[in-house]
């Protein structure tokens, strides 16, 4: 709904994440000028003064367009989610913590109680009161709260419903142009928007189809670190014995990791819609690992010292394994 300027209304939320969504629109330097120029931000914590009760105020349906990155990690999160899904007509899961659930999303192989004591008694923290945060406080101006942490992290569509998903972490600048650069085209009957629930500001095919590095037949026989092994500029990391994601990663950012000599990550989620990312790299592993028995096999799996985080590092909380064992502390979901 166009306001009084005429123009259509535009909002940003930062829930549980990093804040490189946030960076990564910022990077599109001139471009930024485009939402000046034909949309009214509303809502954008991070670049204008805007508070909750703002939103709130606003009729259901205001907001044209929200981009909503971070996954939902407590209760705040869910209800901003849930606030921003009423005002909002198109509403985005921005970035691999909003799509996949990202890389808060490992904290699922942990109780919030097993977070919150690592953070607060570590050998560097300096808590010698061994002080634990409290959910509420009552100050001399009144009671003050603070947000509670949700049992797991769940991803934005685990909470409301989503039109559309752009992935990355973050998502890359070039593509945050173009598909703002659509979305005024749509607003202004320029442009048809995609079906709802599409991808967009990503590929659709795999991280190895944009990579130029030489591949070979491979055999694995030794998983190696990148802490530890320079490898060349030519060939396949995979084929070098690095874990790389790039066979089971929607293509769309270029294969900026394995152009600038690392391997891809998985950030960009799975290739293929609904497809299982995690068991799709396990799949293309056991494919390609030397050895007849299984002392062999177990020799060279042995290089791998994370799976879980290997790879299920972005995409653990919209896996079919959500989380690794049952939560205890006895909070609803």
């Amino acid at each position: 709904m166009p306001d009084e300027t005429g123009k259509p209304r535009f909002a940003m939320y930062w829930a549980a994440g990093c804040g490189g969504c946030e960076i990564a629109t910022l990077n599109i330097h001139e471009k930024l000028l485009d939402f000046d120029a034909n949309f009214e931000v509303v809502f954008w914590p991070v670049a204008v003064d805007a508070k909750y009760a703002d939103v709130k105020a606003m009729p259901d349906g205001a907001i044209d367009l929200c981009l909503f990155n971070g996954a939902i990690r407590s209760n705040e999160n869910a209800e901003m989610a849930h606030l921003l899904r009423r005002k909002s007509k198109i509403l985005v899961a921005f970035g691999a913590c909003a799509c996949e659930g990202g890389i808060p999303a490992l904290g699922n192989l942990y109780t919030t109680q097993d977070l919150i004591d690592t953070a607060f008694s570590t050998p560097s923290t300096d808590n010698p009161q061994d002080l634990r945060p409290i959910t509420r406080y009552a100050a001399p101006e009144g009671e003050l709260s603070l947000p509670i942490l949700s049992a797991s992290v769940k991803t934005l569509d685990q909470v409301v419903d989503v039109d559309y998903y752009m992935p990355g972490c973050p998502p890359e600048s070039g593509q945050i142009a173009a598909v703002v650069a659509l979305a005024i085209q749509a607003f202004h009957g320029e442009a048809a928007l995609p079906p709802k629930g599409s991808v967009i500001g990503a590929g659709t095919s795999t991280v190895c189809d944009e990579c130029k590095r030489a591949r070979a037949e491979k055999t694995i026989h030794v998983f190696r670190r990148m802490a530890t092994y320079q490898p060349n500029l030519v060939d396949c990391l995979f084929e070098q014995g690095l874990l790389c994601a790039g066979e089971a990663t929607r293509s769309g950012c270029g294969a900026l990791c394995p152009s600038a000599n690392m391997p891809c990550t998985g950030c960009y989620g799975p290739a293929l819609a609904d497809s299982e990312q995690g068991a799709r790299m396990i799949s293309g592993i056991s494919s390609v690992v030397a050895g007849k028995t299984h002392a062999e096999i177990a020799l060279v799996l042995d290089g791998i010292v994370d799976p879980v985080g290997t790879f299920y590092r972005y995409s653990l909380a919209s896996s079919i394994l959500r989380r690794a064992r049952p939560h205890t502390d006895g909070r609803e979901e």
